[in-house]
C-alpha cells in the first residue's frame, strides 16, 4: 500500500490561526450576543485601492474579447508588472536589481514556504524566536526540523528576540546554520532593525557561507530613516539573500493574491559534487514545472499600484492601519501594560499582564473584553507570555478595544 511522507505527521494537528479561529468561533456560539473585535489574523479591512479595481476591472474585459484575451502568462510574471517592480521598489531606491531577477506569485507565503523546494534537506535551519509559523512548519514538512519537544524542534535553531534583548537577534555563537530566516519589519513583534543591525547578518553569511530568507513583506509600513526597505541595500546582499515580498498588506490583496521572489544572479549554492548552482536559475526551472503563475488580472491590478495615484491610494492605506497601531501602543501604555513595535509595522506585541501564559491571556481577553488576538507562545518558545494584536481592523473598532481593555484593568 502506498505511504505517506511521514514529516506531514509530526505537524501540530493544526496551525496556529486555525486554532485562533476555532476559539473565537467556539466563544462566539457560546455568547451569541458578544460583539467581538478581531484583532488576531493580520487580514486587512480597507477596500483595494481604486487604482487597482480599475485597472482589474479593464483586465477583466481584457479576458472578454479574442484580441486581447491572456491565457497561461509566463511563470515568472508579466514584463509590465517585472518592470515596474524593478524601477519602483529598487532601482528608485537606489538598488540595481533587473527584472529577471524578479519571480511574481500568488503571495510570499507560498514563495517562503516552497522555496525549501531547491535546498537540500541536510540543510540546518536558524530562525527568529517568536516567529512566522510558515518557515519552521514548512521545514518540518521537508523533513529539516527533527523532534519535537516544549514547543521547539530539535533541529532548528531558534534566536530569541524578547525584551530582554532589545528584540534584536544576536548572532548563532556554536553551531553555524546553513539557512537563516529573517523578517523585517518583524512578524510577529512589530519590530525592525536598522541599517547596521541588519549588516551584521550579511556580513555573517558572506563570511559563513550561509543563505538569509528574507520576508520584507511590511516594507512598506516603514517610516523610520535608518530602517531599511530592502536587504539589498546592504552591500553584499546579492550574494547572500532571497527577498520575499507580498501586496497583500502593502494594497489589501490577501484576497487577489499577488507577491514576488527576487534572486539576484550572483547567489549560487553547491550542488552535491561541489559545483556552484545559480538559484536564480534553479527557482526558475522549479516553477516552471510546479506554477502556472498568477493570473493576469491580478497582476495588472499590482502594476496599477505603482502608478503615481496609486501610490498615493496606497500610501493613505498603509497610513491609516499605522495610525491605528498608534492607538494601540499608546492606548495600551497608558493602560499599564509593556508595549513594542507598531511603529514601523502594523503589529503591537505586548507582555501578557500579571504573569500570565500567552493563552491565558487570549482566553481572559475574549471573555472580559471581546477582543481576539493572538497569543505569542503559538510563535514559539520565546514567544511565551507575549501577546499581538494587529492593526488592521477599523478605527472604530481600535479605539472601542483600547476603551474595553483599560476598563477591564488588567
Amino acid at each position: 500500500m502506498f505511504t505517506l511522507n511521514d514529516n506531514f505527521c509530526i505537524l501540530p494537528e493544526s496551525y496556529l490561526f486555525s486554532e485562533v479561529a476555532r476559539r473565537i468561533n467556539a466563544f462566539k456560539e457560546s455568547h451569541p450576543e458578544a460583539d467581538v473585535i478581531r484583532m488576531g489574523i493580520g487580514d486587512v479591512t480597507l477596500p483595494l485601492c481604486p487604482a487597482a479595481i480599475e485597472a482589474m476591472h479593464k483586465a477583466v474585459d481584457d479576458e472578454s474579447s479574442s484580441a486581447t484575451f491572456h491565457g497561461y502568462g509566463p511563470e515568472q510574471g508579466y514584463p509590465f508588472l517585472r518592470d515596474a517592480i524593478s524601477l519602483h521598489d529598487y532601482k528608485n531606491r537606489g538598488i540595481d536589481i533587473d527584472p529577471s531577477e524578479i519571480f511574481v506569485s500568488d503571495g510570499a507565503k507560498s514563495d517562503t514556504g516552497n522555496f525549501g523546494d531547491i535546498l537540500s534537506a541536510d540543510n540546518t535551519v536558524a530562525v527568529t524566536d517568536p516567529v512566522y509559523p510558515v518557515y519552521v512548519d514548512t521545514n518540518v514538512m521537508a523533513g529539516r526540523a527533527g523532534i519535537l519537544a516544549d514547543g521547539a524542534w530539535s533541529k532548528i535553531q531558534y534566536l530569541p528576540v524578547t525584551a530582554a534583548n532589545g528584540f534584536i537577534p544576536q548572532l548563532p555563537e556554536s553551531d553555524v546554520p546553513d539557512i537563516i530566516y529573517l523578517c523585517y519589519p518583524n512578524n510577529p513583534t512589530g519590530t525592525t532593525l536598522t541599517r547596521d543591525q541588519l549588516k551584521v547578518w550579511v556580513d555573517f553569511a558572506l563570511e559563513h557561507g550561509s543563505l538569509i530568507l528574507f520576508d520584507s513583506a511590511y516594507e512598506s509600513f516603514i517610516r523610520e530613516e535608518d530602517v531599511p526597505h530592502s536587504i539589498y541595500e546592504i552591500e553584499g546582499a546579492r550574494k547572500c539573500a532571497v527577498e520575499f515580498r507580498s501586496f497583500s498588506k502593502t494594497a489589501g490583496f490577501t484576497g487577489v493574491r499577488c507577491g514576488y521572489t527576487v534572486i539576484p544572479k550572483e547567489l549560487k549554492a553547491l550542488d552535491k559534487e561541489g559545483k556552484e548552482v545559480s538559484l536564480n536559475h534553479l527557482w526558475n526551472r522549479r516553477q516552471c514545472t510546479k506554477f502556472n503563475g498568477a493570473s493576469y488580472v491580478s497582476q495588472r491590478g499590482a502594476a496599477a499600484i505603482f502608478t503615481p495615484e496609486g501610490q498615493r491610494q496606497v500610501k493613505e492605506a498603509v497610513d491609516y492601519y499605522l495610525a491605528n497601531a498608534k492607538v494601540l501602543r499608546e492606548g495600551l501604555a497608558e493602560a499599564g501594560m509593556e508595549v513594542f513595535g507598531g511603529v514601523n509595522a502594523p503589529y503591537v506585541w505586548i507582555k501578557a499582564p500579571g504573569g500570565m501564559s500567552s493563552w491565558e491571556f487570549f482566553d481572559l481577553l475574549l471573555e472580559k473584553c471581546n477582543v481576539a488576538g493572538t497569543p505569542g507562545s503559538g510563535f514559539g518558545p520565546a514567544g511565551e507570555g507575549y501577546f499581538r494584536l494587529t492593526a488592521f481592523n477599523t478605527l472604530e473598532n481600535t479605539i472601542e478595544a483600547v476603551r474595553r481593555i483599560k476598563a477591564a484593568s488588567f
